[in-house]
Order: C-alpha cells, then structure tokens, then sequence
C-alpha cells in the first residue's frame, strides 16, 4: 500500500498549484484538471478500500518532518477502516462536486483560482483524515479552515460575501484556541503525538487526571469545525459562497471534521464519561435549536444549512452515547443526500437567474424534472423514509440513544420531526403549488446542462441505496457497515458499560414511531402548503412572539454583536486612544520635544559668527589660566 497512498493527497495538490499559477490561461480548462486530478485520487481511495477491506492496516512515514532535539515527528499516515470511509467520502462526492461546479461556474472570471482553492480544500481534508499523527491532524485541520476562509468570500466584492468569510474564519479560531491546547496537554503529559502511542497510554491520563479535560477541548474545537453550539453561527452565513463550495463544506469536508475526530479518537473519549456527556448534550440540544430556525427560514440554502448543523448534532448524538460507528455511518449518508440538496439548489437558481427565496418559487416540477426528481429522492432520505439511506443511519443512532437514555431518545424524535416538516415545506415551496416566480424570471426557466444534472442523478442513487450497507439485524441484514468499522472501535467500545443493543421488540417500536413521525412531519407541510387546511399565515401570526424569535434566529447574532463583539471593538478603540496615543505616541512626542528644547538651547551656542566663537575661546583660555593660578 505504501507504493501508491502517497498519490491520493498528491494529486488534488498538484492540481491546487497547477491552476494556481495557470489558472489565469487556462481558464475553463482549469476545471478538468481539477476533475482528473480527484478522480484519480478516488481510483487509488477505492484500491485503498479493497485492501484494507481484505485486512491489509498500513501505519507509516512517508518521511521525515520535523527534527528538533529530542522531538521527532514524521510524515506519516494511518490507513484503517475509518480512514478509508472517510477517503472516499472525500474523493467520491468531491469528485461530483467538481464536475457539477464545471457547468455552475462557467463564465466566471476567476475560475481557475476557483478550482486551485477547491482542490487545496481537498488536499487538506485528506490530510486531517489520512495522517497517523495530532501535527498532520492538526495542519489539515487549519487548512480546511484556511480554503473555507478563500472559498464562502470567493465574490469578495460582496461584502456580505467578504464578511462572512472572515466570519467563519474568527470563529473557527475560537474552536481551534482549544483544541491546540488539548493537543498540548495530550504531548506534554504522554510525550508523543502519534496516534497509536497515545492510544496505547490513554489509562495514564486518565491517572494524570487530565482526560475529561483534553477530551473537552478537543471537543472545543469540533464544536468550531462542526458548528455545534454556541460555534454554529458562521455556518449559515457561509452561503455567500458559490453553492457548490457549501455542497463540498456541509457534505464532504469541513464539518464532517469535528465527528470524524471525535470518532479517531474514541479510546480517549471514552474514558471520560462527562466529556461523553457533555457531547451527547450540546449534539442533541445542537439537533433541536437549528431544525427549530430552518422551520420559518425563506432562503433555499439558509434552510440547508440549519439542516446541515441540525444533522451533525445527531452525528455528536451518535458518538456521544458510543455508537461511534452509527456516528460515522450518518456522516456518510448524510454527505450523498446533503451533496445533492446543495447542488439541487444550485441547479434551481440557475434556472430562476440566482433567485434564493423560496416564496418566489413554486411549479417548478415539471420545469426542470431531473432536478426535481433528485431533489424529492434527497428530501425522502434526508426525512428519514424506508428504505432510503438516511433511515438506516438516523433510526441507527436513535435507537443507540435510547439505550443511552430515552430523554435523548426523545428528544432526537422530535428532531426529526422537525426535519421532515422544514424539508417538506422547502419541496411543496419550490417544485409544487402554483409558481410565484416573477413574470420575466418564468420566461427563462430551463433544466441545468448535464454536466451538472448526471452528477445529480448519481447522488440520487446514492442517497437511495447508500444506507443498504447497514441494514440492522431486526430488519434481516447485518449492519456490515459497522462490523467493518468494528476494529477501529474495539478499544472505545470496551470502556462502555451500559446495555448497547435494544431488543427487536423495542427497535421496532422505536422504528415505526420514528417513521411515523416523519409521515406526520410530511403531512402537516402537505397540508399547510398544498391543500391549504391548516393556514400557515395565521399561525404565524397567532404565535407571532415565536414566530418572530425563530425567524430572527433567536437574536443570537444580535447578542453576540452586543455582548462581545461591540464591548470588544470599545475596548480597542480605549487602547488606542488611551494607551496608544496618549502613553506610547506621548512618550515617542514628549522625547521629540525634549530633543527639540535641548536644540533650542544648543544652537544659542552654535551661532555662526565668528567673533562669538573667538570670544568664547577666550572664555575658555580664561578659565584654564584661572584653575592654574589659583590651584
């Protein structure tokens, strides 16, 4: 394996310098590099797989990093179970996302340092997933937020698009403070960074005393990466960037980051059943608070995106309670049905010239039909309907939660059906009912070309099946998806003490409510939005308080400009009027006004005139005579 791993990060790479430096000539050219150099990167993934699939583990250096004294790192990598799922997550719906974004930004006029920061983006998640050590973990973990940074304020000539750029940027780094000093609590007290040598000496932080508390800031920083609350708030701003840079940032990368952390590092998570809980709580509170704002949210990406930060909450719920395996199996449906509502939603603003608002839409079904097709088979999946992917994978987690504690059970069940409600409503908006659209919109409406439309169709078909490879037991398979995963979580697995698996009588309960649920989420947005019975406009305006909390996003942005980013930006402004211009420019002032009286008196003494200077010769002879004569 170690003869071609090494091609898998190097091709999106080579393609980031590639069109970095050539960009500029190559123009739309520069989108087929990008393709072809992440296709290739998926062919080795899928060779990776097969192998690892026949038991082949590969745990090396690819050479040496980092020299310093006694600290030796290097640059290795760790192909395992999880390291390949995740792999060809990256490579596979990345791939279509970089052949939908040919067609999405065809035109453009800078294209090709459109697709360098696309593959950059990629080289660095395969990075954070691929090394075997928290450095390597570390530097991809900093490059995803670096491109996330270029890619949401890529029309940076918005300056919506310009702030929400340095928007996710500043609150990453909060997320990243703590998670760096995690990693340094885990070296300083362990003495090393690779992953087997701290898996293999977990137990002595646990008798440091210092688990619970590099578990939390690791978390700190999943939390940033992952938008989890109270970190959640760049997410949704994120949208400025082109659609599919939020189908490649919600579904394939960035915040898949925070779970898939959590998941490498399930030994040390594990042993700390408060960091655990800590987890499950903000994961399930996480779920609930974003479903909540997608339920009266009007922007077709906006709502993705709470649903974005809604379904990685279930995927910390996962991990949290133990099912680390259910955890990475949502993550991994989740990237094929979110891929394809992002890009879906891309191919519905191309066909309305950018139109976003889903009150201006409506009728559109039988208008552009293959991305209504797809869009209803995500909307299925994403609702938690048999047998599409995301059942197995939501109702997986559900049940694992339910083992933990019923509350969080409930809790996650009304999260879901908050989802198929807030997603049913965005579906009957958009493609059914009669059209909204503006009259000379409607004239213009056509289907996305192909080069975005089959990259849909494949999606679709993923988002159906994907889940089949974790059919449960009660349901007559089985869940090879988690036996698969299985080694990589024997260790964490082990620290877990509490019955793991309902009995069938008890999954099918809990599967049938879950399902039921989504039925009724479906059926009252039918009848909200389609039949008309239930009259959405009165309720809003009969519960108009919370309507307008909602709509307003629970004022969150609103607080944090008040509490923390306008005390902030006074207090800077005190620093430099205080300590800056008044002590520092004071004291640089004051010692220029002394060096200007000093002058003053000195050039009284430097005169130019002659007769001043032999006079003061004399002055001088004078004394000299006079200090013999008298001493």
């Amino acid at each position: 394996m170690q003869d071609f791993i090494w091609i898998i990060p190097l091709m999106p790479l080579l393609g980031a310098i590639i069109n970095g430096i050539f960009g500029h000539v190559l123009k739309e050219k520069a989108g087929i590099i990008a393709c072809t150099t992440v296709f290739i990167s998926f062919l080795f993934s899928i060779k990776a797989f097969l192998l690892v699939r026949e038991g082949v583990i590969y745990d090396g250096a690819l050479f040496d990093w980092i020299v310093a004294g006694d600290f030796h790192t290097s640059f290795g990598v760790l192909i395992d179970q999880l390291s390949v799922v995740m792999m060809l997550v990256v490579t596979g719906v990345g791939f279509l996302i970089h052949v939908y974004s040919i067609g999405y930004m065809h035109g453009d006029r800078a294209v090709g340092k459109y697709f360098s920061y696309l593959n950059l983006f990629l080289f660095s998640m395969l990075m954070l997933v691929m090394g075997n050590n928290l450095l390597l973990l570390y530097l991809g973990w900093e490059g995803v937020g670096v491109c996330s940074y270029l890619l949401i304020g890529f029309w940076y000539e918005k300056p919506s698009a310009a702030k929400a750029g340095l928007k996710a940027f500043i609150a990453n780094r909060v997320g990243d403070f703590g998670f760096a000093i995690g990693i340094f609590i885990i070296f300083s007290t362990l003495g090393t960074i690779t992953y087997s040598g701290v898996f293999a000496e977990t137990e002595r932080l646990v008798s440091a005393g210092v688990a619970t508390a590099a578990s939390l800031l690791l978390f700190m920083g999943a939390t940033g990466k992952s938008a989890q609350f109270p970190l959640y708030i760049w997410l949704p701003d994120a949208m400025e960037g082109p659609t599919p840079v939020s189908a490649l940032i919600h579904a394939a990368t960035m915040v898949t980051a925070g779970v898939y952390m959590v998941a490498r590092f399930s030994p040390l998570f594990s042993l700390s059943p408060a960091a655990m809980a800590v987890i499950v709580i903000i994961g399930t509170f996480t779920a609930i608070f974003a479903a909540s704002m997608a339920l009266v949210n009007n922007d077709i990406k906006r709502i993705l995106a709470y649903s974005t930060i809604s379904q990685l909450g279930y995927m910390f719920m996962g991990v949290g309670v133990g099912a680390y395996a259910a955890g990475v199996f949502h993550l991994m449906t989740h990237a094929f049905f979110k891929a394809l509502l992002f890009l879906g939603a891309g191919s519905v603003m191309h066909a309305l010239s950018n139109e976003t608002d889903i009150r201006k839409m409506g009728n559109l079904f039988g208008k552009i039909k293959y991305t209504a097709i797809t869009f209803v088979v995500a909307w299925l999946a994403i609702s938690g309907i048999p047998p599409l992917s995301g059942f197995f994978s939501k109702d997986e987690i559900l049940a694992k939660a339910f083992a933990y504690h019923p509350v969080v059970w409930v809790f996650g069940a009304i999260g879901a059906l908050m989802t198929a409600f807030y997603m049913s409503r965005l579906v009957f908006l958009t493609f059914f009912g009669k059209s909204r659209v503006e009259p000379e919109v409607e004239h213009h409406i056509h289907e996305s070309p192909k080069v975005m439309t089959i990259p849909l169709m494949i999606l679709a078909i993923l988002a159906a099946v994907g889940g089949w490879v974790g059919i449960p037991a009660v349901l007559g398979g089985s869940n090879n998806f988690e036996h698969f995963l299985a080694p990589v979580f024997e260790q964490a697995v082990s620290n877990i003490h509490y019955q793991f698996y309902p009995s069938h009588a008890v999954e099918y309960v809990l599967m049938s409510v879950s399902v039921l649920l989504a039925l009724a989420g479906i059926g009252l947005a039918y009848l909200m939005y389609i039949k008309k019975s239930v009259d959405a406009d009165a309720l809003a305006e009969k519960y108009k308080g919370i309507y307008r909390v909602l709509y307003n996003k629970y004022y969150v942005d609103e607080a944090i400009e008040a509490g923390i980013l306008k005390p902030t930006v006074n207090f800077s402004r005190w620093l430099w009027n205080f300590v800056d211009v008044q002590i520092i420019d004071g004291m640089v002032n004051l010692a220029g006004k002394l060096m200007l009286l000093i002058s003053l008196l000195l050039r009284r003494v430097q005169t130019g005139h002659v007769q001043n200077y032999a006079s003061m010769m004399v002055f001088g002879v004078l004394i000299i005579l006079a200090y013999y004569l008298f001493t």
